[in-house]
């Protein structure tokens, strides 16, 4: 239940299924008359809703998908969009895209989209425990796409494989006889230590020893990867190749490398992580990972529908795996 200084608590069907001992897709087939309950669960959750006099929302949920993004720059939004509005189509329901803003307060900033009521709601790579609770006592069913952060065990999500991005990428420029191989990581997120933790197996794999000082953690940015890149690149020691750990980074590196009078990939090989569109316009096109967002914004789409029906689901947390995209920006070491 929710507290409201105004009245008695309010009662939502999540309380509803926690007094019961049993889930929330359960409890919505008794208030929908489905089967797929026993008559005993079915006797406990009705005696329940009785009880508490527990009643559905006031106006019904709009048949609409609504997509959450913090921030929208970057060609990835394209991709997720795409994703969501392919199922949107097949199940012949609405798609809306808001932007909340990195600034925006977690209390108050989801008051917008429960007040549309939507069927479902998927956020991009961040959900706040207020945004959580707000959903969840409107009865709301939501889904994190790609997420940046832990989250809580019952909260669905659709990943990717960071740490086996991670070790291809590593793995294939040590394939190319590389030894001195630099990794340009991003800030403490989950997926960022995932794809070094895969850098890190590949190399000892290999029987290679990583040298900390060619690790550097910086934001996911083109301007921050120039910089990374940079200080690196003029070391008298220099690394012969860079993974970065998205494409943005890499385009710094590329960047980067052009001001040195390096080559690409003769004297340096890059290697990136994300396969935007622009990978492959790039002068060389990028090798990179392809972290498959069309995919993962389908698939989650697909899993907030089915919550928002009230049926079960075979798990709440998905990953897809990525892929190395081999192009031409890496090459065999001195050949």
């Amino acid at each position: 239940m929710t507290d409201n200084p105004s009245g008695p608590p309010a009662v939502t069907i999540a309380f509803i299924a926690e007094s019961a001992g049993v889930s929330i897709p359960t409890v919505s087939k008794v208030l929908n008359g489905r089967s797929g309950v026993s008559k005993e669960t079915r006797t406990r959750v009705e005696g329940l809703i009785n009880k508490y006099g527990y009643r559905r929302p006031s106006g019904s949920r709009g048949s609409t998908v609504e997509i959450v993004f913090r921030e929208m720059e970057g060609t990835w939004a394209v991709d997720i969009i795409r994703g969501v509005e392919r199922v949107a189509r097949q199940n012949r329901i609405g798609v809306l895209v808001s932007q909340l803003g990195p600034d925006s307060s977690p209390a108050t900033s989801i008051d917008e989209t429960i007040g549309r009521r939507p069927g479902c709601v998927l956020f991009v790579s961040e959900i706040s425990a207020p945004e959580q609770a707000k959903l969840k006592a409107k009865d709301i069913p939501f889904v994190v796409i790609n997420p940046s952060g832990e989250l809580p065990d019952d909260v669905p999500f659709v990943g990717t494989t960071n740490w086996r991005g991670g070790h291809s990428a590593t793995r294939h420029l040590l394939d190319l006889g590389h030894r001195r191989i630099a990794m340009i990581n991003g800030p403490d997120y989950p997926f960022c230590q995932a794809r070094m933790a895969g850098y890190f197996s590949a190399m000892a794999e290999a029987d290679v020893a990583a040298d900390s000082s060619l690790v550097v953690r910086t934001f996911l940015t083109r301007e921050h990867g120039y910089a990374a890149a940079l200080e690196l690149l003029s070391r008298p020691d220099r690394p012969t190749a860079i993974f970065a750990s998205n494409d943005m980074q890499a385009f710094g590196v590329y960047r980067a490398a052009r001001e040195l009078g390096l080559s690409i990939p003769g004297e340096l090989s890059v290697v990136g992580f994300d396969d935007l569109v622009v990978s492959d316009w790039a002068d060389p096109p990028l090798t990179t990972v392809h972290q498959p967002l069309f995919e993962m914004a389908s698939a989650a789409t697909d899993l907030a529908l089915t919550l928002a029906r009230g049926e079960p689901v075979r798990q709440v947390g998905v990953e897809i795996a990525t892929v190395l995209t081999v192009r031409k920006s890496t090459t065999q070491l001195n050949s």
